[in-house]
């Protein structure tokens, strides 16, 4: 059978992580499990995982929290799993870097193409930068190596989910480019009219460039066509 990658599934329902474990192992992914928040970052640096699922709803420590440690050195996709509708568990899971976000009852197919599209997505990001170290607009600067954002040389310590969006929106300053572009180089599918993630992260990225949202001049929404890196801005 192929193997297609190494995937962490964090989640404390026995029965559920069994079920999900057992699906993506038929699909060729190698899959492990772990059950308590305190223990992820252990285990994500013994597995070095491709990819990690990662429940809100955790003993030991909460799965927002686990987020916020892993990236300070994980640079992976990370897929937020939650039973609960909540707005706020997506902004907050998106701020602390999270690549994706899917609601429980989880159904197979769509978990699979998630986390296919995920994987994609970064090794997509990974070749583009090969040949660029550092991306220049104005007073922005992008460490592709580091993923490091500056701004006059201060670090502005955006998530990994921050950096994918401003990194594509850079390597595309002056030109409008469409949700659904945003969405494939990202994250590596397409819109599908719901997620909200993007404007969650426009937000994000304006409100740490000081960049008015009422008013943008940095990134703009350009509506009924995208958005826009203005070049001049910077």
């Amino acid at each position: 059978m192929d193997n297609y990658g190494t995937i962490l599934l964090v989640e404390d329902d026995g029965s559920l992580a069994q079920w999900v474990a057992e699906y993506l192992t038929e699909q060729g992914y190698t899959t492990h499990i772990c059950g308590r928040g305190d223990q992820v970052v252990s285990h994500v640096k013994e597995l070095k995982p491709d990819l990690i699922l990662l429940d809100i709803m955790l003993p030991g420590q909460d799965g927002i929290s686990v987020c916020r440690e892993l990236r300070q050195f994980y640079q992976s996709p990370i897929i937020m799993l939650t039973a609960r509708d909540e707005e706020m568990d997506e902004v907050i899971g998106l701020e602390v870097g999270a690549s994706d976000y899917i609601m429980k009852p989880v159904r197979p197919r769509a978990l699979l193409a998630r986390i296919k599209a995920a994987l994609r997505a970064n090794n997509d990001n990974s070749e583009s930068q090969a040949d660029d170290t550092i991306i220049q607009v104005g007073s922005l600067k992008i460490d592709t190596q580091s993923r490091n954002v500056f701004i006059n040389d201060i670090d502005q310590g955006v998530s990994s989910a921050e950096y994918l969006l401003l990194h594509y929106l850079a390597c595309n300053a002056g030109q409008v480019v469409s949700r659904d572009a945003v969405f494939k180089a990202t994250k590596g599918r397409e819109y599908d009219g719901l997620d909200r993630s993007v404007d969650v992260l426009i937000s994000a990225l304006r409100k740490k460039f000081n960049d008015d949202p009422q008013q943008p001049e940095k990134i703009k929404t350009i509506w009924g066509r995208g958005y826009l890196l203005v070049a001049s801005a910077w």
